[in-house]
C-alpha cells in the first residue's frame, strides 16, 4: 500500500476520533448533514487557527469527500444541464482536495520546528517526534494534491474547453492555475520535507555536549 496514503488514513482516524469527542451526540441528532455541499458548508477559516480548529475542517472536508451530491438543485453554483453538472462535480472535487492539502499544511506547521536550534537540545526526543507528525501532516497534504489534480485534469478536458462555471469562478481559477502550473503544491511540499530532513539530522547530530 503507498505509504502516502497509509499516513492519510491513518491521519484521518485520528482526526475522526478527536472531532467526534467533540460533538455532544444529542446536537449531533438534531440535524442530519448528509451531502457534500451541507459538510463543505461547515468548513470554515478561523482567524486564528489552533490545532483544534483545523482538524475541524479537516474533519467536514473528509466527510465531504466521502458524502454524495446533492441534487442539483441545491448545488453551489448554477446548473443548467447535464454539462453543467459534470464539470461542477469535477471542480469540487478538486475545490475540496485542494483545501484539504492547505489544512494539512497548516497543521503540520503548528509542529514544524523551522530550525533546530542548540538550546533545544533537551527536548530532543520531543522535538523529533513532533516532526514525524509534521512528516505524517506533509505526507497527507500531497496525497491530497495528487487528488485535486486528477480532479482537476477531469475538469479540462476538451469538452469543457467553453464552458464556466461563472458562479464558481475562484473554482474555475483555480483549474487553470494547475493546468498552467502557476499552483503546485508539490513544489511547496517538496521544499518543507526537504528541510525538515535538514532540521531532523540537525536533532540527530545533538549530542549531551551540544547544550
Amino acid at each position: 500500500m503507498n505509504t502516502v496514503f497509509t499516513q492519510a488514513r491513518l491521519a484521518r482516524i485520528a482526526f475522526l476520533i478527536l472531532i467526534l469527542s467533540l460533538f455532544p451526540i444529542g446536537k449531533a441528532e438534531a440535524y442530519v448533514v448528509r451531502y457534500k455541499e451541507e459538510f463543505y458548508e461547515l468548513y470554515h477559516v478561523h482567524y486564528n487557527q489552533d490545532p483544534d480548529d483545523t482538524m475541524e475542517n479537516i474533519y467536514w472536508l473528509e466527510r465531504a469527500v466521502e458524502a454524495d451530491f446533492a441534487n442539483p438543485l441545491y448545488a453551489l453554483g448554477k446548473i443548467s444541464n447535464e454539462k453543467d453538472w459534470e464539470k461542477y462535480r469535477y471542480l469540487f472535487m478538486m475545490h475540496i482536495n485542494l483545501k484539504l492539502v492547505e489544512q494539512h499544511l497548516r497543521l503540520g506547521s503548528k509542529w514544524d520546528k523551522q530550525v533546530a536550534y542548540f538550546y533545544n537540545a533537551p527536548w530532543k526526543a520531543q522535538n523529533l517526534e513532533s516532526l514525524k507528525t509534521v512528516e505524517t501532516c506533509y505526507g497527507a497534504a500531497r496525497y491530497y494534491w495528487s487528488e485535486a489534480k486528477l480532479w482537476a485534469e477531469k475538469a479540462n478536458v476538451r469538452e469543457f474547453k467553453f464552458l464556466f462555471l461563472l458562479d464558481l469562478q475562484s473554482w474555475e481559477d483555480e483549474r487553470e492555475r494547475i493546468a498552467d502550473g502557476t499552483l503546485d503544491y508539490d513544489r511547496t511540499i517538496s521544499r518543507e520535507l526537504a528541510r525538515l530532513e535538514k532540521v531532523r539530522s540537525d536533532f540527530l547530530a545533538m549530542d549531551k555536549n551540544t547544550y
